[in-house]
């Protein structure tokens, strides 16, 4: 029984690397935007946020300098699709390529690196109560902050002018445009913003969840949190939802392990994409569920005047 709150808690912080990244993603396709890059810029985040803790010493600017990093990059798809009308899955899928690249490169002198003593958090004195303590209150504040940021989107979303002009854009760019909303900036914000988030997922990898730099440690999350917009059908709560599934699917693999599980391996790693296939396969089925749900002019470029 002791293991299974130690299984939660560690879901809990597996999923909270997918839902920051997934969401950014959210934001992105609300505005129309497709973005392939997130596995690139989660990486180059995750370099950046651990080397600037390695020398500084601070986790609070490693995370900033991740979610610096996501945006800069995120900036950079923007402008070339945004302004430049360029193709947003090729340059998203080149921003992935050049993001593996340069990230190894960049961090070959960081893979024996290590970081300062890592904090243990015992919120409000509860982390020692049996069960509640270790699956709850012993988690870093950012696990906390991705369930409060997931409430404030849905909010800000669903109840307030900037959410409705931002689905707007998404839905309709050029009625958007007619009434006089400048449709390329209000992108750009909503790509820089995702990015940050994606960067701020890839500083928790490396900082956090790991907490260690190695070349591709992003193994697939960023095409899982990709996954997990369409899973969660552009909703943020689903989404969040769909993250700790698949943060559970993730950690199952190493506890069948550790109980020394007969199953391969092999394919207990294959596990969470198995199931990214699975789920997406069985979404797929339906797709009129999906262009319900899906902003209309996703993907498709807006060429004003």
């Amino acid at each position: 029984m002791e293991a299974y709150p130690l299984l939660f808690a560690s879901t809990l912080s597996a999923g909270t690397v997918l839902a920051l990244a997934a969401l950014g993603l959210l934001i992105n396709e609300k505005s129309g935007i497709v973005n392939l890059g997130a596995e690139g810029m989660m990486l180059c985040a995750a370099i950046a946020g651990f080397a600037t803790a390695v020398h500084t010493g601070s986790d609070t600017l490693g995370f900033l300098a991740g979610m610096a990093v996501g945006a800069l990059l995120s900036a950079a798809f923007g402008w070339l699709v945004i302004w430049l009308n360029a193709n947003q899955y090729a340059t998203g899928l080149a921003l992935t390529l050049f993001g593996a690249g340069f990230s190894a490169f960049v961090g070959t002198g960081y893979v024996q690196a290590r970081l300062a003593e890592r904090p243990r958090f015992n919120w409000l004195g509860l982390g020692d109560v049996p069960v509640i303590g270790p699956a709850l209150m012993r988690q870093h504040p950012l696990v906390y902050v991705c369930i409060a940021l997931t409430l404030v989107l849905i909010w800000m979303l669903y109840r307030t002018r900037v959410g409705l002009v931002l689905r707007a854009v998404g839905e309709s760019p050029e009625s958007a445009h007619a009434l006089g909303y400048p449709v390329r900036r209000i992108r750009m914000l909503a790509v820089v913003a995702g990015g940050a988030l994606c960067g701020l997922a890839g500083g928790f990898l490396s900082l956090v969840y790991t907490p260690l730099w190695v070349e591709g440690m992003v193994a697939g999350k960023g095409w899982i949190a990709l996954a997990l917009t369409t899973f969660g059908t552009w909703r943020p709560m689903r989404v969040l939802l769909g993250a700790y599934l698949f943060g559970g699917v993730t950690m199952l693999q190493f506890y069948l392990q550790s109980q020394g599980s007969h199953i391969p391996s092999q394919l207990l790693s294959a596990m969470p994409y198995l199931a990214t296939v699975v789920v997406l396969a069985l979404i797929s089925r339906n797709p009129t569920w999906i262009r319900v749900n899906m902003p209309a002019s996703l993907g498709k470029p807006f060429y004003p005047g």
